[in-house]
This record gives C-alpha cells, structure tokens and sequence, in this order.
C-alpha cells in the first residue's frame, strides 16, 4: 500500500512539473530518480545507488557533502564494469540543452576510480559510440557540462549515462540534470545534415551546417553508428552566425553504408547533430571468365560470358582488356556484342582476358573479372646467334660474346642457348656443353670456366626452341698459362747433416706452361740450442726448371729448418709446398787445454779446472769425468788417442768388465757454467758415480768430455785434462785393513784409521802363513762344493734345464770378475785380523758380524763376499790400495737360492752352522721354491733384505719380479665389447670383469655400467682402493659418476697430463666450475708443494641435494716407468694422502695413465706401510700377486717394487733418527756402520738414486 501511495505522488509530481513549464527529464535527484523518468541499465555489471548527503551525511572523506546526486561507488569492482543510467525518451523538432553536474573523487589524490561517458541513442538504434566522456585523475568538485542535442521530430533520442570502473577505489557521481527548450550558451548547435550515395572505394563527402562561428577550440567530426569516424575537411562560412563543416568518408566499401551524424566539442560540453544515410553501391562484377572459342599465331576469339554479375546495377558500358601475364596492360576495347575477337598479338605469348561492365555515378566501373588465361602459337628461329667472338682470354677460363637476339629471332619465349666447345686433357678429348643464361643482358656473353690452363678450345653457340635448332660458327682459342701446381710433396727428399741439408724435388704434376725456375726459400724454426740467435738463419735460392736438387750449407746443428717450394712459368709462381729438415747435433766444442798439468795432485787426488764447454746444435745435458788406467800395450792410434767414451761404465763394474775406464762423476750443466776446480779421487759420489781414490801404483789419464742429447741423438766431446803417473813402491810394511766409502757421503768415511801397533818381524812371517793357510783352505772347500752342486744340479728335475744353463754362467763369470776386483777395504776391527780363526766357521762367523762390500755392492750374506790383505809402503799411511802380488782369498755363493727367510728372526743371516746343516739336507730340494722364498720380512732385516737380494746371483730382485705371472690372468668380456673399446685408453690394460666397478646404467645407454676401474683390498679393507686408467675425453664425466657413486672423498693422480711429448691423462677438473652433463665440479682451492699438488673439489650432482668435497693429490715427480727421485718426497706425499682422507670415506680412486705401474706401486706402499705399522712386516711379493689377482699387470718393473720396500724402511729410518736426537751423541760401532754404505745402483736406470738408504 506505501509502495503503492509513493508511486502515485511520484507520478501527480511529473504532472504538476510538466504543467509548471519544467522539461520532463529535468531531476534534481532530492527525491526517487525513478519519479524523474530514469531507470537503470539491463546490460550492464552493476547498479547507480542515489546518495542525499544534505539529509544523511556520509562518512567517507570522498563523498560530496551537502548535495543529492546518483553516484557510482567503484570499490570491490573489477576494470572494465560497468553501470548505465538511461534518461527517459525525449523529443523535439529544435534544439534541447541538456545540462548536469559530475564529480569523480579517488581514495587517494590522482586516482583514476573511472570513466564517465555520455551516450545520445536515437530512437531504438544501438548506443554507438560515447558523445561525451569524462577520464584522467579524479578531481573532487563538482563540474558542470552542456549537451546540445539536434534530433528533429518525429524521431527521437534518449541519453545514457555510464560508469566504467577501472578497479580503483572510489565514486563517480551526477547531479542536477537540467533539460532547456532553447540553445546551449556555450556549446554550438547543428541545423542540418543530408544523406550521400556513392559507388564503392569512391569519397563520401557530409556537409553539416552549423550556428555560430567557427573557433579554434571547436574539435569537429563526423561520426558513424558503425564505429568509423571521419575528421573534418574544410569550413565554409554561411553568413555571420552560420558555417557549413565539410567531412570526407573515403575510399568506401560496401560496410561503410549507415547512418553517420556530426559532433563538436567545445570547452563546455558537446553538439550533436542528427542522423544522416550514407549508401554505398557495389559496381558490377562478371562471375565467370569469359570463354576461348578459337586460337592463332597472332588471334583470339572470345566469348564474353558476362550475364552473372556481383554487385548493384544497372549496367550502362562493356569493355574486355586484355594484357600479358607479365602484366604488362596492352589494350580496352569496347564491346557491343557476345563475341569478339582481339587481333595483332605476338607469337607464343601467354594473354589474361577480362570484361568490365560499368554502372551509373563516378567510379562505377567494376573490376576486371575472371581472366581467361590463353597462349598463342610459336615459331622455329629466324636465324642461329651472329658475331661470335673471344673477348677474354685467361689460364683457366675464355669469355666469348655474340649479336644481341630478342623476341624476334627466336619467335618463341621458350627456347635454350648453349655452348658446345671441345678441348684435350690428360690426352683425350673432351667436349662439354654449358647453358648460357644471360642472353638478355646489354652485351651477351658468357665465361667458360674450369679450363685447363695452356689448351686449346673450340667453342660455338646452339640455338633452340620446341620448332627447331640454329648454330653459330665455330671458334677457336688457346687458353693462357697459369702458374704451375705444387711440387708434390711425397717427392721431396732430404738428407740431414750437422751443418747441411740436401733436398731433391720433382716437377709439378700440372705444369701449366712452360716451367722457369724453382724458388726455394729456408728459415730457421727452433733450435734444441734455446741460446742460438737463428734470425740470420734463412734464405733463398733460384735453381733453373732442369735443376730439382739444392744443399744447403752453412746450417746450424741441431735446427729445425722450414724449406718452401714453388715453381714459377711466366705468369709467376705456383702455390708452396712446406716441409721441415732438422740438422743432426753436434758434440759440444770443449775448450782447449794447452798443459795437461793438474791444479793440485796427491798419491790418490787429482784436482783439475773443469770449463764449460760451448753447446753445438743441442744445449750440454751433462759433463762426465772418465778416469782411465793407462796399461802397457802396443801403441795407439790417432783415433784410439782421440776417442771419447759413450758408455758409462761405474768404479764398481770395472773389474767385472775388464775396462780400462769408469765413470768417476757426472755433473750437470748448471753446475758447471764458469770453470771450477774438481777433486778426482775425494771419494763422494756425483749423480751415481763414485769418484774413488786413486790407486798410487797405476797411472792414469783423466779425461773430461761433454755430452749433448737432443732428437734421440747423443753427441759426445772430450778433452783430456791430466794424467798420473804411478807411485813405485820401494818398501813393504805391515798391512792393514779399510771399509770402502759409503756412495754420496760427503766425507771419506772411516778414513782417518789407526795404524795397527808394530809386531815382530817373526810375527809378520807367522801371520804370512795363517794367510796363506785360509786362502788353501777356502779354495779347496770352494771347489769340492762346487762340485757338489754340479752333481746335485744334474739330478733335479723341478726346472727348465736353460735355467741351470743361465745360473751356472751367472756364477762363473762372478767367480772369474771376482777373483780379479781390487781389494775389498773393511775397516779395522776391535780385534784385528792376525788374532781371527783361520777355519770356515769362524771366517763365516767374523762376516756374519761385520758387513763388506763387493765390487762396489753391500753384501751381508754369510757365503758370498770378498776379501783381500794388502801390504803398502808407509809413504802413504792414510790410503788403502791392494797389493797385486798379495794373494786374494775368495768366498763364492754356492747355494744362496735355500736360504730361508723367516719373520720371527731378527736377522736374515743365520749361524754360519745352521746354514752348512741346511746345504746338506736339501740335496733332493729344488734350488728355487716360491714358498720358502716368498715369507713376510721384518722391518728391522729389510736393509739386509734388500742387500742379499741386490747382491744375489742366482735369485735376486730381478727374478723375483719376473716369476710374476704376465698378462690376461681373469675374463675380461666386458672391456672387451665394440661400444666398450674406445672406453680403454691401452688395449692391454683393461679391467677383469670379477673385480671391476660397475657404474648406474644410464637409460638408453647401452654398456653405460662400464669404466676401465677395478676394486682393490687394502690391509684388512676391502674394496679399500679403485685403480683405474687416467680418463680420456670420453671417460671424464664416467669417471665423476664413479666418483659420485663409490662416495670417494681422495683422488691419488701419480702422473702428469703429458710426459716425454705424449699425452697421459686428460684434464678432467676444471680451473674454475665445469658442468659434466648432470655433475658439477667447481675448484676451490689449489695448494703446490715441492714435489705435488693438492685440489679440493666441490661435486655436485643434479637431484642430490648435498655438496662433496674431494681432494686430488697429483704427485708430480713420478716418471713413467721409472721411480721419483727421492723416497722421502713420495713418503710424504703418501702420508699426506692418509692424513688428509676421512675414515668414513669411500675408496680412495688412484690412477696414472694405465693404472697399472705407479698405480700399482702406490698401493702397494700403502698397504705395506699399514702393515709395517700394524705387525711390524712387510710382505711385498704376496701383495702384488693379490693386486695382480684384481687388475692386469699392476706393478710394471722390479724397480718400482724394490721402491715399494725402501718405503717402510725409510719410515723406520725417520723414527730412528727421531731417537737418536733424543740420546746423546756418540760414536755408532763399526758394526752399524755398514748401514750407512749404498746399495747397488742398477745400472743404466735414470732414477736409481732412489735405491740409495742415506
């Protein structure tokens, strides 16, 4: 019932407004909108809410105040919503103003809560486009706005109001919406505005009259229903209060017909004008193509096929054009019948034929319709090309030219030009054809390329189309010479000498003319000599086309030459050919010695001043002092004077060998680069060699000589610098005793030995015959022992006879070199020899207490040892030089190869008793069992250990080491499979398939579980080690997933990435972060030391979420097949390794190149020294054959597994110095002194330093 009552005052209100003059439409919004004929919109996103805040204030800040008004609240909307207010529908044949007040406010000042726009929608057609709009940054006050409004009865118009959020807080809102019957006062008006009808893609001009004048703050346009707008053209005044604005539609289609009306703005609001129609005609299109009905040379005939049409008619004109494909338009012609026919075309010619039909007003020809695609016929060529001539001549290619032709010799678009042209090569002829292709150009030619140079060629031109064939003349020509090719290059030949290269050529294979003359020029590259200026060393030389030969003198030694060919003919020289020549190195130029006067000489010194000498071709790699005994023979030749001695021969070996010379010291070059003086004789030992003190009975020529070494060649210089004669012994005295000096000491051990007291001269005689008695008694029992071995040796069946053969010639020619050594010098006992037992036993006995040297070697063992008395003049108190008249006592090994070996002795020389007891109950035994060879050793026997094996002649290192089993001992398939062979660095060293490490299959990766790695126990580990090759290119990241998977915190690298100029392990780390596939390695630290180098690692893995650190510790100082230079280095390398690997890491991975040998040998010392720490043992020899039960052929030669027994005793030596520091010094029994004595260096190894104790 309220609601009803409220509807009726709302209505009495219209009434009494419209009664009062009040325009409907007109609201003030104090009382409901829909009492003022308002109503919201259907279309849209949400509603206009009326606000009255004179009666009900608003909280909001940006609410107007004291005003009643339909406001927008665009809080909580989304961009793009929107909300319409339509006015009631309104009519009028003049002009209305319609004014209203707006206010947009924003939460925050500058902000854009939305956009208002005003729609003028006349009579029920769509909204179009907004009249009016109101954007930009809100502006909280009120603003007023005229809309001038000229739709003229009867239509009508009714305006809307929308709200466009754009999702912004805040409000938009209206008010006092006013409706005048009259003009705006600020804002034009339109009068008029009448249709247009035009022809499609013509320009539609409005013209729309205005009232009032124009002003340049007036924006005036024309506006479509459709969308499309058209800015205004021109204005042309009417009279003083009236103008006409002209709007141009152009290029119009068919969619561009509507209704179109005029807009202007001012700077108080907007005019607009009522509607006018715009209609667009669409001229006329034929549907179809027209139809061929008959084809000739020069004719068409037509038919046109134009009844269908597209587009608005009526047709008033036709037409056919017609054109040639290439588009080219050629005529119109007007057309007043069906048929027609087009005339005077050209031969085989492709035409498109079109009909245009034509409709009243401008541009009403349509388009051309369908084209009827059709060809004329053609003819054969008027003639062949004219004028054929040669415009360029060169070595390899002619350029002919000919008459310009066109259209109307060929008389047909289709036809072909070649070039038929003929020439002999390789001694046949051989004729070719080429298209020409540009036949259009300016002048027509064409280059024939490819020729051989110095050839004749005939050459003519072929024309032809599908109705015949037409030839030019033929033409002839001589192509010019060229320069010649290379020299070839198998054909160069050189022979290389010190100071000169002969070389040898052939002639090109392609002369290409006549040859002049070879140019060969020669340059130095590089010298072995780093010191040599080789910028003058290069040059140049012609030889005449009959000379291919040339020596090339004056060339430095030891030089690597590049020597460039070229042949020449008269168009120059042909391309080079480069080759290298390296002369051979010279001996080093020693320098002169013009007296062989020492600098000093004593009864054993010699001190000479040693020069450097001046390098030939190849820097001095060493110098070497030759000590050789002068003995009388016949005299020597020139040459035999002049020799020099290449093969390096030891103090010790001499005797053995019968030579007349040994080696006293080698020095290295750096040590000798101004002259020093040098002691011959001081009795220390330089890189090896011994310089023992000379013998003062024996004369001797010191010769110092050079070496040079470089490209496998070896040259050698020498010089002699002194000579000595022999001392004359007038005077026996009473004899006396030395030990020989240790090798490398730097002082004569032992030298300064007491004088024994004086005995009676009965004494003396005495003495004489216990001597004599001794050596009796040793020979007899040497022989028939001797003899007993024969016997024994005959019956035993357990090895090869050569075995026998072999042992037997061992122990001859040691019993022969033997018994020829010089005197074995012992030092002088706590009780002296004249007061020792004569018999066997005790002779044994006195050995087995005090150690001695043979032939340069230690020796320890109870049956094998040499002993000499000698008796020389008192003019030299302090030296010790044997007798050569004074018989020699010997003790020979008879049966070394049955001496046992055990662990729970402290010593492995036994009684002298207890030995004799063995030799006869082993009479049936074979003289070499592995079991009773091959037991663990202590490590306080390992110096006699090592002796008694270095020194043995029958069974020693050398054996030992080869009674190894060799190669394949396990399958190996695996590394054995085609996709695994390029995994395998060696082809002989791969992996056993029971031991080896199999990786995480990779998916889609055949074989992917495969890399060249085996495990290794370690003591009491299993599995402790990976040995494994160093990785290739293709290996590196397998080998960090190996890493990765075995959980390896160490990596042991005993090689370097390239030695003696071949590669030996890639670099798989990086310098700084390389990714290997889904691994990450970065490289945090990088930490050099003297002899290796530590890396640390972080390793990443795609998909671990963890970081691995893992160290590298690449020892640098380890040759290939050889052993480092000083135990020590690689005992604290080793230690480092231990201490720095956590105990709860994975195996520790180690490789060299092959992961066999150095691998092998680093194993090895760490599980020994493990052992040696655990059991106080080693037990070398069942280590490696385990290792070589795991991988092939680990541990490559017997040095390397001596090495692997030096390491656990120089440990043992460390911890004993360490307890000598701690005691008080004293002086060491002779007995001990022995320990300080070297090994015997294995001759001719490059590293045998190492095998030294001290």
């Amino acid at each position: 019932m309220d609601r009803l009552l409220t509807c009726l005052i709302a209505a009495g209100s219209v009434l009494l407004t419209v009664r009062g003059e009040v325009f409907k439409g007109d609201c003030n919004f104090e009382g409901p909108y829909t009492a003022c004929g308002y109503s919201q919109g259907k279309d849209d996103d949400f509603e206009w809410e009326q606000a009255n805040t004179m009666e009900r204030p608003s909280p909001n800040p940006w609410m107007p105040t004291d005003s009643a008004f339909m406001m927008v609240n665009t809080s909580g909307r989304f961009s793009g919503q929107k909300a319409q207010l339509l006015m009631p529908q309104l009519k009028e044949n003049d002009t209305h103003c319609l004014i209203f007040q707006y206010y947009v406010a924003g939460q925050r000042e500058g902000a854009n809560p939305g956009q208002l726009n005003v729609y003028v929608k006349e009579n029920n057609s769509p909204l179009g486009i907004p009249v009016w709009n109101a954007t930009g940054p809100a502006y909280p006050t009120w603003r007023q706005v005229e809309l001038a409004v000229s739709t003229f009865w009867p239509n009508f118009y009714q305006i809307v109001f929308e709200s466009v959020s754009t999702g912004q807080r805040g409000l938009l809102a209206i008010k006092d919406v006013t409706l005048q019957g009259h003009q705006c006062m600020s804002t034009p008006h339109f009068l008029h505005i009448k249709g247009v009808e035009v022809n499609a893609r013509q320009t539609a001009t409005f013209q729309c009259t205005v009232n009032g004048r124009p002003q340049d703050s007036h924006n005036l346009w024309l506006q479509g229903i459709g969308g499309r707008q058209a800015p205004m053209r021109e204005t042309k005044p009417v009279n003083s209060r009236r103008y006409i604005a002209t709007f141009d539609v152009e290029n119009t289609t068919k969619g561009d017909s509507g209704r179109y009306r005029c807009i202007v703005h001012s700077d108080k609001g907007v005019g607009v004008s009522s509607y006018a129609d715009l209609t667009v005609k669409q001229p006329p299109v034929p549907i179809a193509p027209p139809q061929l009905t008959a084809v000739g040379a020069t004719y068409l005939w037509i038919q046109l096929n134009a009844n269908s049409i597209n587009g608005d008619g009526p047709i008033v004109e036709r037409e056919v054009e017609y054109r040639t494909v290439a588009g080219s338009l050629i005529d119109n012609q007007p057309v007043d019948k069906t048929t027609h026919k087009i005339g005077h075309l050209d031969p085989d010619t492709e035409y498109e034929i079109s009909v245009l039909l034509t409709r009243p007003l401008d541009g009403g020809t349509g388009a051309p319709g369908p084209p009827l695609t059709a060809k004329t016929k053609c003819a054969d060529p008027m003639h062949g090309p004219r004028r054929l001539e040669v415009v360029d001549i060169k070595s390899k290619q002619i350029t002919v030219r000919w008459e310009p032709f066109g259209y109307n010799v060929t008389r047909c678009h289709s036809y072909n030009l070649t070039v038929q042209y003929r020439y002999r090569a390789g001694g046949k002829e051989e004729t070719r054809e080429e298209v020409c292709y540009d036949t259009l150009s300016v002048a027509p030619q064409h280059t024939i390329r490819n020729l051989s140079p110095y050839t004749n060629v005939s050459v003519k031109l072929v024309l032809r189309n599908p109705e015949g064939i037409k030839q030019s003349t033929n033409v002839g020509v001589l192509t010019d010479e060229d320069v010649p090719g290379a020299v070839p290059l198998e054909s160069i030949q050189g022979s290389t000498y010190e100071e000169k290269i002969a070389l040898r050529w052939r002639e090109p294979v392609q002369t290409y003319g006549i040859i002049k003359q070879y140019e060969i020029s020669y340059k130095a590259l590089s010298s072995f000599d780093t010191e040599f200026d080789l910028t003058n060393q290069s040059g140049k030389v012609f030889k005449f086309s009959n000379e291919t030969s040339h020596m090339f003198v004056g060339l430095y030694p030891g030089s690597t030459y590049s020597f460039t060919i070229r042949a020449s003919t008269v168009k120059g020289f042909g391309p080079p050919i480069i080759t290298q020549f390296t002369t051979k190195i010279s001996a080093p130029l020693m320098p002169g010695y013009d007296q062989e006067t020492p600098l000093n000489q004593t009864d054993s010194t010699v001190t000479v001043l040693l020069k450097p000498a001046q390098s030939r071709g190849a820097p001095v790699s060493k110098y070497q002092v030759v000590v050789e005994e002068e003995r009388p023979r016949r005299a020597r030749r020139v040459a035999e004077i002049l020799r020099c001695y290449p093969v390096p021969i030891h103090f010790q070996n001499a005797t053995v060998l019968n030579s007349q010379y040994y080696f006293t010291a080698e020095l290295p070059m750096g040590d000798i680069k101004t002259p020093v003086p040098f002691c011959i004789g001081d009795n220390r030992t330089y890189n090896g060699y011994w310089n023992a003190p000379l013998l003062p009975h024996k004369s001797y020529s010191i010769y110092y000589q050079a070496v040079s070494t470089a490209n496998g060649e070896t040259k050698i210089d020498c010089v002699r610098v002194a000579t000595k004669a022999a001392i004359i012994v007038t005077q026996l005295t009473t004899p006396y005793i030395r030990i020989a000096p240790a090798a490398g000491d730097n002082q004569l051990t032992g030298t300064a030995t007491r004088k024994p007291d004086a005995v009676e001269p009965e004494k003396q005689t005495d003495h004489t015959v216990k001597i004599a008695g001794v050596i009796a008694g040793v020979l007899l029992f040497v022989i028939i022992f001797l003899g007993v071995v024969l016997v024994m040796k005959k019956r035993r069946t357990y090895h090869s006879y050569t075995y026998y053969l072999k042992l037997a010639k061992k122990r001859k020619e040691t019993m022969s070199s033997t018994r020829q050594e010089m005197t074995v010098m012992v030092n002088s006992m706590d009780k002296s020899y004249t007061e020792q037992g004569t018999n066997c036993d005790e002779a044994i006995s006195f050995m087995d207490t005090h150690s001695h040297t043979l032939n340069g070697r230690t020796v320890s063992s109870p049956s094998s040892f040499t002993m000499k008395t000698n008796t020389l003049s008192t003019s030299v108190p302090t030296s010790y030089y044997p007798d050569p008249f004074v018989p020699t006592a010997i003790l020979v090994p008879i049966n070394d190869e049955n001496h046992t070996m055990t662990s729970d002795t402290s010593s492995l020389v036994q009684s002298h008793s207890h030995s004799y007891k063995k030799k006869r109950e082993v009479a049936d035994v074979p003289p070499y069992q592995t079991g009773q060879l091959h037991p663990a050793i202590r490590v306080a026997d390992l110096l006699q250990h090592i002796t008694q094996m270095k020194c043995a002649e029958g069974y020693g290192f050398k054996e030992e080491y080869e009674s190894f089993f060799e190669g394949q001992s396990a399958p190996w398939d695996s590394a054995k499979k085609d996709e695994n062979r390029m995994k395998n660095r060696y082809g002989n060293i791969i992996a056993y398939d029971h031991s080896r490490v199999r990786l995480q299959a990779i998916e889609g990766e055949q074989s992917s579980d495969y890399i060249n790695a085996n495990y290794v126990d370690g003591y009491h580990r299993p599995n402790h080690y990976i040995a494994t090759q160093g990785p290739m290119q293709e290996t590196v990241y397998d080998f960090w997933r190996m890493v990765w998977h075995e959980n390896t915190a160490t990596i042991v690298m005993v090689t370097n990435l390239v030695e003696v100029g071949r590669v030996k392990c890639c670099k798989y780390w990086p310098d700084d972060t390389e990714i290997y596939r889904d691994m990450k390695v970065t490289l945090i630290e990088t930490q050099l030391l003297s002899e290796y180098v530590i890396r640390t690692f972080a390793v990443e893995k795609r998909g671990a979420h963890e970081i691995r650190e893992i160290r590298q510790f690449h020892f640098t100082g380890w040759p290939d097949h050889g052993v480092p230079y000083h135990a020590t280095g690689l005992l604290g390398f080793v230690r480092r390794v231990k201490s720095k690997t956590p105990a709860n890491a994975g195996p520790m991975v180690v490789h060299c190149s092959a992961g066999a040998g150095r691998t092998g040998c680093f194993i090895v010392i760490d599980i020994m020294l493990d052992m040696a720490e655990r059991e106080g043992v080693v037990d070398i020899y069942n280590c490696v054959r385990e290792l070589r039960s795991r991988r092939v052929n680990m541990v490559q030669t017997e040095v390397r597994m001596t090495m692997s027994l030096l390491e656990p005793r120089e440990r043992e030596r460390e911890r004993e110095r360490e307890r000598e520091r701690e005691r008080e010094t004293t002086t060491r029994p002779c007995s001990k002194c022995l320990h300080s004595l070297p090994l015997y260096t294995i001759p001719n190894t490059p590293h045998a330093r190492i095998h030294g104790l001290v």
